[in-house]
């Protein structure tokens, strides 16, 4: 069965400055694969470079998306094919309500599949559907896009766009950060929530905690720009106990 993600010996680079230097993943449909590693070895490059980010410069490999080239797409196309990536900063964009992003996004993608338009009403229905099942205040939906949102209320905004989006790859670019304990169980249950058959994601964190609460069934060890150890979630506690330096080493 073809893999929903392959990648195949990436190299990367940013401003002249190797960043993927040889990493190899592959992700079944179903599966959820942790990535950690410490800072600069990668992991948010890689998470970019997936989605398309413009600056980044493809030297070397290959990274296929059921069986198709992702590098020759553009990034709206990604997205259309379900490429989604959860920002570990998600923007602000002051004038527009969350509401209007929402449906601009999907109704982009329709468009861009083929697809017919959802109609104002019935997008409205769906968002209030899936806004309540994350725990979502209704009010929220009705603010401009992020502005003055606290970090677990960006963080659940965008398990919304995922849960309205129904993307077949979510990478989620340590969806953890400047999360307290509260607002990290809200997020992860509804990520917990999109888990599907035939969806994949790739969860990019530097701690432990996360995982206790999304489970991954592989988790993979970045160092300096290509995976170096691959385990299963028990592997998890070990970095947590014992830091990333050994991989550091293995890495150069």
């Amino acid at each position: 069965m073809t893999p929903l993600l392959e990648i195949r010996g990436l190299r990367a680079e940013i401003a002249g400055r190797k960043i993927l230097q040889g990493l190899d993943l592959k992700v079944d449909a179903g599966e959820i694969h942790a990535i950690m590693g410490p800072n600069g070895a990668g992991k948010s490059t890689l998470s970019y470079v997936l989605a398309g980010k413009p600056g980044y410069e493809i030297t070397g490999g290959e990274i296929l998306f059921k069986g198709e080239d992702l590098l020759a797409m553009a990034p709206d196309e990604r997205a259309a094919k379900g490429v989604f990536l959860a920002f570990q900063y998600p923007l602000e964009i002051p004038g527009v309500a969350t509401v209007t992003f929402l449906r601009t996004a999907l109704n982009a993608q329709r468009r861009k599949r083929g697809e017919e338009e959802l109609s104002s009403p019935d997008l409205l229905k769906r968002v209030r559907e899936l806004a309540r099942k994350l725990g979502i205040d209704p009010e929220m939906l009705r603010r401009p896009l992020n502005v003055g949102f606290s970090g677990g209320e960006k963080k659940r905004n965008e398990t919304l766009q995922m849960a309205l989006l129904e993307p077949l790859l979510c990478v989620l670019d340590e969806t953890d950060s400047g999360l307290d304990i509260d607002a990290l169980k809200i997020v992860a249950n509804g990520v917990n929530a999109l888990r599907a058959s035939e969806r994949g994601m790739i969860v990019i964190t530097h701690y432990q905690r996360l995982l206790d609460y999304i489970v991954p069934d592989v988790v993979h060890v970045l160092a300096a720009g290509r995976i170096v150890k691959t385990g299963g979630k028990e592997l998890a506690l070990e970095l947590e106990a014992t830091g990333y330096a050994q991989y550091q080493n293995v890495a150069a």
